[in-house]
């Protein structure tokens, strides 16, 4: 239960420290392109499946062993999952049908092939000038947001006292409490309607780990209005992160590598699909000139969603991990509806 607890406690207390030190002002002057960047990476997944299923299916067949119809139906949980997340991925699950069997495969295909991915992206994070250097970004927007959150860091920055650190405590794991009660009580309200929302593709709406997000980054963010934001000053930012690494290392632990070994051509489909995604997002962000990071967070909150999208945002700087988080809730919005999309394309294709 290592993810379980690291997802459901440490990732909701982690975005409260996090959101503590929010900067809405300089979030907004952040502009059009943080948005332009996620739809690309939307559109990347869409017609990267149907794309990179084409190719497969075309120039290496004997790779697969799948039927085509289970193999587009199998797909479509992928793309759930990569454009929206969990609750995305089950209910493509149950719209087309997948078999039991064929979706545990297509599980292990979306975690290590994201998780690659997001390998790639905390690589990145740490060469981000010169990639920016590469794109001919304008990056001024970001150094101002990351410069006004460690000018306030730096004035109210003190050596913390053990009541300090069981108050950061309190207010981080308080804070996760009330989320978790606010998804007990609004998902079963939710659930009562199930067929309407199911009708509407809004399935999320009905899933307790979104609500556990949103709950608590919407408290993180009324927090940064109160004299709760001076918890910033005693290293928030930095207990935020500790949470947020060790959800890292449980995704990690999810992994199984040996399982690619077994299906060769449902990972090659999954690696095709990620490049084609990446490609139209460094096409898109060479066009208008998109900072690194907007690729990096618009393209993990698709893939990843909340559980990973803050991870690589606070990889560039801890004062960015709330942009990550509001993407990521933009992505579940969309996931269902992309993913029929997707997974109508590849229908064609198959």
């Amino acid at each position: 239960n290592l993810y379980f607890v690291a997802s459901r406690y440490f990732l909701p207390a982690s975005l409260i420290l996090l959101c503590l030190s929010i900067d809405l002002k300089g979030i907004l002057n952040l502009g059009p392109k943080a948005l332009i960047m996620f739809f690309a990476a939307t559109l990347g997944i869409v017609f990267g499946g149907p794309i990179a299923l084409f190719l497969i299916l075309t120039f290496t067949p004997d790779l697969i062993s799948a039927n085509p119809e289970e193999l587009w139906r199998g797909l479509s949980t992928v793309a759930g999952s990569w454009i929206g997340g969990g609750a995305n991925q089950t209910a493509m699950k149950e719209i087309f049908e997948v078999s039991d069997q064929i979706f545990s495969t297509m599980v292990v295909v979306d975690v290590v092939v994201a998780n690659i991915w997001m390998g790639f992206l905390l690589y990145g994070a740490n060469i981000s000038q010169k990639i920016d250097k590469w794109l001919k970004s304008d990056t001024s927007a970001i150094e101002d947001l990351k410069k006004r959150v460690e000018d306030y860091r730096a004035k109210v920055e003190r050596i913390p006292t053990t009541t300090d650190l069981f108050v950061l405590l309190g207010v981080a794991f308080g804070g996760t409490a009330l989320a978790h009660l606010g998804a007990d009580l609004i998902t079963p309200f939710m659930q009562q309607y199930s067929e309407r929302l199911t009708a509407m593709r809004l399935d999320s709406l009905m899933s307790g780990f979104f609500w556990l997000i949103v709950i608590a980054t919407t408290l993180g963010l009324i927090l940064s209005f109160t004299k709760a934001k001076s918890l910033v000053g005693i290293g928030a930012s930095k207990w935020g992160s500790v949470y947020i690494y060790f959800l890292v290392a449980t995704i990690g632990m999810k992994m199984n590598i040996a399982e690619i070994l077994d299906n060769l051509g449902l990972f090659a489909i999954g690696l095709v699909w990620m490049v084609i995604h990446v490609l139209i997002l460094i096409i898109v962000s060479k066009i208008i000139k998109a900072p690194f990071f907007f690729v990096a967070v618009g393209s993990q909150a698709n893939v990843g969603g909340a559980a990973s999208a803050p991870v690589v945002a606070s990889a560039f700087s801890p004062s960015l991990a709330p942009v990550g988080v509001l993407m990521a809730v933009l992505g579940y919005a969309l996931g269902t509806y992309g993913a029929i999309l997707c997974a109508l394309l590849m229908q064609a294709v198959a």
